[in-house]
């Protein structure tokens, strides 16, 4: 009788066949995608597709309105001691320095001085002020002819010792803080593929074993990025979207390899020659590839209902990375193996070792790994197996008492604060906000009419200004620019506050909901503040909607897949659980502040807003990658005749060294966000880290199996009235021709 294949068996036995074919596709499938999306490049979101709401109209206005692009900035000019103010002779000489040194630079235009007949601001004690001017040329690419500006300024700042002279704006930002941000992501990503090239060499102990996985990863995420700048014509992007995708795209391509390589070469340890070793492996692991990979496709698609651009940009270029992996995984690497053989297996490490030490030192004693099963977890598993009960107990109240921090999460706006690190300019804009409230973070009121420098209109703009100056929440500065064709007003006020707490957010609400309607009906607000508020109000309409999305579509994608109801409600149980560890965690270290000392940085007491969102879907879609690993080779020896207990040790032993591998390269990769400068980032890569590590331990180790072992045959339960779902292969269905005794697997 024929053996009946999945589609994961199917598609890997025609790539090991057609090896050379399948190589060739995927090279030019590559090449193609990468030089069609360098040609076409990258198209980045508008301003106006990240924002919602009221803000949202307010930047559609703006976009089109055609308002010159200038980078404005300014210098802060402060006493340091004593009590010199704005009136003195010295004071006077060094705001009259800095406006000779910056004219003089040939870059700057529109110079304004607290001694003009249209004043820049000065604080009330008279001891701080600003001189504001802009760039010449256009605001996008200003940041590339600041130096000499900041180079005036810093030696005015020498000439002026008494007092504080420090420059800040968008372009000075641009360069400073951007430069440093973009040196963090690289060196991110240059730790990155030598600790996951370590990793795996400590996994494999052979270099083309370690090397191949991450080729792989790599190809995929050339191959994706390309295709995200020809669909980004579709869906714009948020620039950090490729940053993004190399974080999923290295992690999930990597344990994706891991889990084919591992069973491939488990399978010629057994004695089978090298053509079944690849069937089998396509048809087990493969299978188990291809399950996760579409789960976690499903857990990003939840973004798309989020209607903010950032997350839907996000949910594009992760979906393609994974999808790009998946399609390697399944093509490339059975053509690969198929073609190097056993040449895999050159044990540049082990052997090494194994040579040195006269044969006593050995990787499978090193990873306690004997028959193909670990003996460490084994070691693990008999007395989760023998009390299944206190071991829920314990691991479920461990994960519970992570996850009671989460109830007290706090979520903010990103500011100047969360850059972390030794960067004057950052400080220079926290004297600026602290002299001036709101002048950082000014509330943007955009306002559309035939001609808005008519005097009456000019005389509504007035009356806003007195009103909104009267509520005590709005101060100075305020400034008003009309575009081009007069049609657009862009008026900008300060508001009190830090721009990210309740009372900026209240000023707000007090423009928006009083002083507009009063003066100037049918103008918008925005600005940070406003923009702030607008997302968390839509992220608040709609998590629910996200969150019910990913959670049936992954249930239904289970049920499916293992026929049971129990697996599929246990594994969204089991995933939600460590997900909210993984947020306690978050709130422990980042909003309470344990560890800072260690990891460097100073907490701002919250979360970046649109972190818990994007985590939940990143960690419940990875989180599925090791459950349905374990899943599918747990119902492979069950469906082979092993009892429910026999199968879950098993299985749970026979996966342990590729899931503790996978789970480290995760880590590992996550982990080097937390080096970066902005804490937002280091949000990000510790989360993924922590949420990584408890679920290939406590869950997948001892809350997965003692479960199992509770519940006994009702794992395996489906109601009658779902018979009618397809039954799929777990495993490679052609019946073993006599039991075998085992070899000792490699790994």
């Amino acid at each position: 009788m024929g053996r009946r294949r999945n589609i994961a068996a199917t598609i890997g036995g025609w790539s090991a066949r057609h090896r050379w074919w399948a190589l060739l596709v995927w090279v030019a499938f590559v090449a193609v995608a990468t030089v069609a999306g360098n040609a076409v490049g990258t198209a980045e979101m508008r301003g106006y597709e990240s924002a919602n709401g009221d803000s949202r109209q307010a930047e559609q206005i703006l976009d089109g309105a055609r308002f010159p692009d200038v980078a404005g900035e300014v210098v802060l000019v402060q006493a340091r001691t004593g009590t010199l103010t704005v009136t003195d002779p010295a004071f006077r000489r060094a705001v009259e320095d800095v406006k000779r040194a910056v004219e003089a630079t040939g870059r700057v235009e529109h110079v304004r001085t607290p001694y003009d007949e249209k004043p820049s601001p000065v604080t009330q004690d008279r001891r701080t002020t600003l001189v504001q001017f802009d760039m010449k040329g256009d605001g996008g690419t200003a940041e590339e002819r600041i130096q000499p500006v900041l180079d005036a300024v810093a030696r005015v700042q020498g000439a002026h010792p008494g007092l504080r002279v420090e420059e800040a704006g968008a372009a000075s930002s641009a360069k400073l803080i951007g430069e440093a941000i973009d040196e963090d992501f690289v060196r991110a990503e240059q730790l990155s593929l030598p600790i996951t090239l370590g990793i795996l060499l400590a996994a494999f102990g052979a270099l083309l074993a370690a090397v191949v996985p991450v080729a792989l990863a790599m190809t995929a995420i050339f191959a994706a990025t390309g295709l995200l700048a020809l669909t980004s014509h579709l869906l714009h992007v948020d620039s950090a979207t490729s940053n993004v995708m190399l974080l999923i795209g290295l992690a999930v391509g990597v344990d994706y390899s891991l889990f084919f390589i591992m069973r491939a070469r488990e399978e010629r340890a057994k004695g089978r020659d090298k053509k079944r070793s690849i069937e089998i492996a396509a048809a087990t692991s493969g299978r188990a590839v291809l399950i996760s990979g579409i789960t976690v496709i499903v857990a990003m698609a939840g973004m798309f209902l989020t209607g903010n651009g950032i997350f839907m940009g996000f949910a594009e270029g992760t979906i393609l990375v994974v999808l790009t992996a998946v399609v390697g995984s399944l093509t490339v690497l059975p053509a690969l193996l198929s073609l190097i053989g056993d040449k895999i297996d050159a044990r540049l490490i082990h052997g090494t070792a194994r040579v040195l030490t006269g044969g006593r030192l050995t990787w499978r004693r090193v990873l306690g790994v004997r028959g193909g099963q670990s003996r460490v977890w084994g070691a693990i598993m008999r007395p989760v197996l023998r009390h299944p009960l206190i071991s829920v107990v314990l691991a479920g109240g461990l994960l519970a008492a992570l996850a009671v921090p989460a109830f007290g999460l706090k979520t903010g706006a990103q500011t100047i604060d969360d850059l972390q690190g030794d960067y004057q300019i950052a400080e220079t804009f926290k004297r600026i906000d602290k002299a001036f409230p709101g002048g950082n973070e000014p509330a943007v009121i955009v306002v559309k009419a035939a001609d808005v420098t008519t005097p009456a209109f000019t005389g509504k703009i007035e009356d806003f200004r007195r009103r909104a100056l009267a509520t005590g929440e709005a101060n100075e500065p305020f400034a008003v620019a009309v575009n081009p064709d007069k049609t657009v007003a862009k008026i900008s006020i300060g508001v009190k506050g830090t721009g990210a707490d309740e009372v900026s957010e209240h000023a707000i609400r007090t423009l928006r909901e009083k002083v507009v309607p009063a003066t100037l009906p049918g103008a918008h607000v925005t600005g940070n503040t406003a923009g702030s508020m607008d997302f968390n109000e839509q992220l608040m309409r709609r998590i629910p909607l996200v969150f019910g999305f990913v959670l049936l579509l992954a249930f239904v994608l289970l049920l499916v897949s293992f026929r049971s109801l129990v697996v599929a409600v246990k594994a969204i149980v089991l995933n939600l659980l460590s997900v909210a560890a993984a947020y306690g965690v978050l709130v422990l270290v980042f909003q309470k502040g344990y560890g800072e000392s260690l990891l460097g940085f100073h907490s701002t007491g919250t979360i970046t807003n649109w972190l818990p969102l994007f985590l939940f879907v990143i960690l419940f879609g990875l989180s599925m990658d090791y459950h349905v690993f374990i899943l599918s080779r747990i119902r492979e020896a069950y469906d082979r005749g092993m009892s429910t207990e026999d199968a879950v040790s098993f299985g749970i032993r026979s996966t342990a060294a590729v899931v503790t591998s996978a789970a480290l390269i995760m880590v590992a990769v996550f982990a080097t966000f937390a080096t970066l400068s902005l804490l937002t980032f280091m949000q990000l890569g510790i989360g993924l880290a922590a949420a990584v590590l408890i679920d290939a331990t406590v869950v997948r180790a001892v809350l997965l199996p003692a479960t199992m072992k509770l519940l006994g045959g009702w794992n395996w339960y489906l109601p009658r009235w779902l018979d009618w779902l397809p039954r799929l292969s777990h495993g490679d269905d052609e019946p073993e021709e006599a039991p075998e005794e085992r070899v000792p697997a490699l790994v």
